[in-house]
């Protein structure tokens, strides 16, 4: 939790402090108040930012200015490190799949970072570690990272402090990274049996369902999935496995017709754009899979980094 604390005193002025703001028709669904914290607001239209901020100073604070760094990302971590990279005149190499959308990809490389296309994601992680060994550069992990998840739990600071009274916390999970820092600050600040708190997967792709089934981390074959940012096998050494097994009450998972419904609601009845991961806590409440006790939902809007053409096939389509 203290790291936490510095994160926030170390980013505070570099990030937006998001609006956590009341959806009427999630309300209408779930039939108790529905708050949206809206991540997708941030200057890089993700969450990441929180984390890779965090990071790149740690990482300064550590090793200077002048030592380069490298990362693996399915999109939204290696943009928002580009973004600290180019703040901080940091040199930085990132690794991404070459089907990662074109949004997220050429957000990296327009702040300057090299960027290197793999087969996958899960390439992607290899790639990075092994360009990590061979030339020295750190290796700034986008969820096994202390320093990126106490810059994530920055944003629970934010929500007890709009909202005191939240009973439920609904946030995506791929690596775990934003649900571990949520349920660190979440389980400090907060009495268990009064705070529900619920992770969402892809039905796609469910590292975390499986491995808490079969007590560790095991790999599993992800499909495509409209949540690209969720997407992926865990870490072996991921810390995120023991954190979210022990301070997340579930993990559900949702269809790509629950995300895509839901990135439709949030844009007809909110205005708000997400990408499918931006959309997966709010797919979750609204096929009633969330449950806890009364009081209010607040639901994490990861992000909004979503290709064009793809948004227009969705908000179009019945079904994907």
């Amino acid at each position: 939790m203290i790291e936490v604390l510095r994160a926030r005193a170390r980013i505070r002025a570099l990030v937006s402090r998001t609006p956590l703001r009341r959806s009427e028709w999630m309300s209408d669904v779930a039939g108790r108040d529905v708050f949206l914290k809206l991540e997708s607001l941030q200057p890089t239209g993700s969450f990441k930012i929180r984390g890779a901020l965090n990071a790149a100073l740690r990482h300064i604070e550590r090793h200077g200015q002048a030592a380069p760094i490298v990362t693996a990302s399915a999109g939204n971590h290696g943009r928002g490190l580009a973004y600290a990279a180019e703040s901080f005149g940091l040199s930085l190499t990132v690794y991404v799949p070459r089907d990662a959308p074109a949004a997220k990809r050429d957000a990296i490389a327009r702040h300057g970072a090299e960027l290197k296309l793999v087969d996958g994601y899960d390439e992607a992680e290899r790639a990075a570690k092994r360009h990590a060994a061979a030339t020295g550069a750190a290796y700034i992990a986008p969820y096994a990272n202390d320093d990126v998840i106490a810059g994530a739990g920055t944003m629970a600071l934010e929500i007890f402090e709009d909202l005191p009274g939240a009973a439920t916390i609904v946030v995506p999970v791929g690596g775990g990274g934003l649900a571990s820092g949520i349920g660190i600050v979440a389980r400090a600040l907060a009495a268990k049996p009064k705070l529900h708190i619920v992770g969402v997967e892809a039905a796609a792709s469910t590292a975390f369902t499986t491995s808490l089934a079969a007590g560790r981390v095991t790999e599993i074959t992800p499909g495509p999935t409209l949540a690209d940012g969720l997407a992926g096998n865990l870490d072996p050494d991921s810390m995120t496995f023991e954190i979210v097994r022990d301070t997340i009450d579930r993990i559900v998972t949702v269809s790509e017709e629950e995300i895509a419904a839901a990135m439709r609601g949030l844009a007809g009845h909110d205005h708000v754009i997400v990408e499918g991961a931006g959309a997966a806590a709010v797919a979750a409440i609204q096929a009633g899979k969330c449950g806890g006790v009364g009081g209010p939902i607040v639901a994490i809007v990861s992000g909004a980094n979503i290709d064009l053409g793809r948004l227009v096939q969705v908000l179009d389509s019945v079904s994907v």
